[in-house]
């Protein structure tokens, strides 16, 4: 029924890169039968990705944080547990940290053949993965109302996010490289801002009928109505290494879309700003994580993270209570205090120069740490 309130149901998936537990290299090719036995244990929540050395997990729908942790746990260890028969660990990070993208391979599947005819190159430097949650908003026009507001904070799951500080050997002095990768492909970035779901659907329908794209499966924006559920997806992330981190951004998320739907209904809205300047913080995510703070708008000075945070959770506390996940919004402090997973791979390779190693020792430590954390 248009006007009730939102489900916020929520799903979450996830997608691993796959390494050589003896190499620490990235598989180049997956075995055979590994995908199978993933299936077998899996069913539908487990799928190939573009390349052959990662996989994709998904939750099914969840009515609770609660119930997306414990979905997450199965599927991690149960994804550890084949992979571990085949010689192999699962890493929950966005990029590996020396892998080279020319040696890896695509899975041969008609929408990813598709994808490299249509991308070229760009298509094959696509060594990246992601996390992404789904939350369920029912009603379309309130779904794109929401998807506009939610754009602001796009920056800040980001910068709670990030594993990709190195790309083939290299720390690149950013925390998301992943999104430098991902921003070479078309229709990627911060979401475009619409009047109505109509509207969306008669811009993306300008593309489909140029024959352009089958879908809106391929408009790959940080936040999108989602193709094949009533949800609003949230793409901006680099897959967190440790879970705890995960559940925490998915429930900072949600509570995120539960407060403009309480703004809404008390006739109120979030102020929208210029993409312009939501681009700006999205840039000091990518680039500096946590450490030098985010744009307050409002003020026209940066503020430092932490202090960001203290005040998101100030403003979803209703949300987080009545749904049971204060605990879990609250524990994004503790990834400020403690840094994200780009931030301590950084300081295990740093921690292994100091140590005397040499720099792809070094980085193979990196990769260990990525093994350990992913399942603990």
């Amino acid at each position: 029924m248009a006007g009730s309130e939102p489900a916020f149901t929520l799903g979450i998936e996830e997608e691993y890169l796959l390494v050589d537990k003896e190499s620490r290299d990235l598989v180049s090719e997956a075995p055979d039968g590994l995908m199978e036995a993933c299936s077998d244990a899996l069913k539908e929540q487990v799928s190939p990705e573009f390349l052959q050395c990662q996989i994709e997990v998904g939750t099914r729908v969840c009515k609770t944080i609660a119930e997306a942790r414990e979905e997450l746990i199965h599927l991690r260890s149960t994804i550890a547990d084949v992979a571990r028969n085949f010689g192999l660990a699962p890493i929950a990070a966005s990029t590996h940290p020396f892998a080279k993208w020319a040696d890896q391979h695509h899975t041969h599947k008609e929408r990813y053949d598709t994808l490299v005819r249509d991308l070229g190159g760009v298509a094959h430097r696509m060594l990246i993965c992601g996390m992404h949650v789904h939350v369920g908003i029912d009603d379309e026009d309130m779904r794109i109302d929401i998807h506009n507001q939610l754009a602001y904070f796009l920056p800040h799951l980001l910068a709670l996010s990030t594993s990709s500080p190195f790309w083939q050997g290299r720390d690149m002095q950013l925390k998301s490289y992943r999104l430098v990768v991902f921003d070479a492909l078309p229709r990627t970035g911060l979401p475009q801002q619409f009047v109505s779901f109509g509207e969306y659907a008669r811009t993306v329908n300008v593309l489909v009928q140029a024959g352009l794209i089958e879908d809106a499966s391929k408009i790959w924006w940080d936040l999108r109505p989602s193709v094949r559920f009533p949800t609003l997806e949230m793409r901006v992330c680099d897959v967190p290494t440790r879970l705890n981190d995960t559940v925490s951004i998915a429930a900072l998320y949600v509570c995120l879309a539960r407060m403009l739907y309480r703004l809404r209904c008390n006739n109120q809205r979030w102020r929208q700003y210029p993409k312009f300047l939501i681009d700006e913080n999205r840039w000091r995510a990518k680039r500096y994580g946590l450490e030098e703070g985010l744009i307050d708008f409002g003020l026209g000075s940066i503020v430092p993270f932490a202090d960001l945070m203290e005040e998101l959770i100030e403003m979803v506390r209703e949300e987080a209570q009545a749904t049971d996940c204060l605990a879990e919004v609250e524990h994004v402090r503790e990834i400020v205090k403690n840094g994200t997973s780009a931030d301590r791979q950084r300081r295990v390779y740093t921690d292994a120069i100091s140590a005397g190693a040499e720099p792809h020792e070094a980085l193979k430590a990196v990769v260990d740490m990525l093994i350990e954390e992913t399942t603990a």
